[in-house]
């Protein structure tokens, strides 16, 4: 294993193992991402066991008004094993509290690693890791359904046909709509949209309404949207427990302790991407930490997919909230990795597919979030994006838009990742060129990275052509140095 597979896409079993190959890489200017790869092998029933156990265990809770059966059922349908049709992407399944303290001692060790092995490396982390999943998923539920409640109050003022990021509301509208709801006097309504909390323009738009889903403002103690099927005035967020209460603090808590740990070590921090059901509250959680960390240059990054239908809203509306409170954004796009397992409960829970409906309308995606970003780039200095993609046409088009826009490797703002053992034949050019480029670099023990090491086996077929065109690449550099006498190589 360790002169084949294992030898191709994992760096070593420890951190000092693992420095032979990082230091060869950055003699050829490519840098590292360090992830320590080990992975719970459990068969899919015991997978399905522990996320129907964390779905279900808030039905025992007073006053829920869900019988454990139906929970147990909404739990089936909104999990099983979380694993199925993800091949490039690590799943975490939570056992209990002291597991998730396990996994944050862990990407403390790869932030340790990242700082000891270069002065601008990166450390990735996914927040199922640190807490229970249900957290994240009735957050999430919040976020859209606030969301959702904008729209429909645009609907009403007859703003719907604007973007998103451009909709403004009347706080005058706001307010006697509101105020129908019967959650709270007109005087506390009137409270609640202030100028002290939305400016002076006597109007709104979806990034202020967002930010009344907070701790400090009085709405988000009566957070409630009407049913559009009952016509009734439901909750956002049910009642939890005491003890769920201090699982989500203690998530929160495990953030901060990485993000503080991240900016003492000098690393940048990535924030991976999940899920549909949880992605609304890993964003919102990922801003948080932004919002604090991000104050001099982007320590902490957020992940854009960018063959969901959203992304291009979604990245448009972080840009401009970091804009307007001055913080740093710093990104990371990808394409995306749980494509067929979002399509397949799409269609079993009956909700509109969130993914492009072509690999060409993914891309095009991708190359209109990557070109938004771009040009943000060229007015703030502080701004950074990571074009995290195997694919040589996106590198090109990024390439090409750089040097339209006068964005020059030396200023570091755009660099590039792909995965250790793929696509050498864009990673190495682009490094000895002067461009800031990562690989992810796995690492740990042969036998706990066989989970990983799978997932690399049945990557799909655009990857397998991308090994067969890297080969190519190599005959043809192979036969260049024999015909010219310069078969051996050294960087300079």
């Amino acid at each position: 294993m360790k002169m084949t597979f294992y030898g191709q896409f994992v760096a070593g079993e420890d951190q000092e193992s693992i420095q032979p190959l990082i230091q060869h890489n950055r003699a050829f200017g490519v840098g590292s991402i360090l992830d320590y790869g080990v992975e719970e092998d459990l068969s899919p029933e015991e997978a399905e066991r522990q996320e129907m156990e964390s779905c279900t265990s808030a039905a025992e809770k007073e006053g829920s008004g869900t019988s454990k059966r139906e929970r147990q059922y909404q739990a089936h349908r909104a999990f099983g094993d979380r694993r199925d049709g993800v091949f490039s992407a690590r799943t975490y399944f939570y056992a209990n509290e002291a597991k998730c303290d396990s996994h944050m001692e862990t990407f403390l060790r790869c932030i340790e690693a990242s700082g000891e092995a270069s002065d601008d490396g990166f450390s990735a982390i996914k927040l199922t890791a640190l807490g229970r999943p249900q957290f994240l998923l009735q957050f999430s539920d919040v976020l859209t359904k606030w969301r959702q409640f904008f729209h429909q109050m645009a609907a009403e003022q007859g703003k719907a046909g604007l973007a998103a990021v451009d909709t403004r509301l009347e706080v005058a509208v706001l307010q006697e709509s509101v105020a129908k709801m019967g959650i709270a006097s007109r005087t506390e309504i009137e409270n609640w949209f202030t100028t002290e909390t939305l400016g002076v323009s006597g109007t709104l738009d979806l990034l202020d309404w967002s930010s009344l889903i907070d701790s400090r403002t009085e709405l988000s103690k009566h957070l409630v949207v009407p049913n559009m099927q009952t016509g009734q005035l439901e909750p956002l967020l049910s009642r939890f427990t005491e003890e769920e209460e201090l699982q989500m603090t203690r998530m929160l808590q495990r953030m901060d302790i990485l993000a503080k740990k991240a900016a003492e070590a000098g690393v940048r921090l990535m924030v991976d991407a999940e899920q549909t059901y949880f992605q609304p509250a890993i964003s919102r959680l990922t801003l948080e930490m932004q919002r604090r960390f991000n104050v001099e240059k982007p320590l902490i990054f957020g992940t854009y997919q960018c063959y969901l239908k959203d992304a291009y809203d979604n990245v448009t509306l972080d840009v401009q909230l970091a804009r307007r409170e001055g913080w740093c954004f710093g990104a990371k796009l990808v394409r995306g990795a749980y494509m067929a397992q979002e399509r397949a409960r799409a269609v079993e829970i009956g909700y509109e597919d969130p993914i492009n409906p072509t690999y060409e309308a993914t891309s095009a995606m991708y190359h209109r979030c990557l070109d938004y970003v771009l040009e943000e780039l060229m007015h703030n200095t502080k701004a950074e994006v990571m074009v995290a993609s195997h694919n040589e046409d996106t590198v090109r088009f990024t390439l090409r838009r750089m040097e339209e826009l006068g964005l020059h490797p030396a200023d570091r703002q755009v660099s590039f990742g792909q995965l250790l053992g793929m696509c050498d034949q864009i990673s190495f050019p682009l490094g000895q060129a002067g461009f800031p480029v990562y690989k992810y670099v796995p690492y740990g023990p042969v036998m706990e990275v066989l989970p990983y090491l799978s997932r690399r086996a049945l990557e799909n077929s655009g990857i397998l052509m991308g090994g067969q065109r890297q080969r190519q690449l190599l005959w043809q550099e192979l036969m260049r140095r024999l015909r010219t006498g310069g078969l051996f190589h050294h960087p300079a």
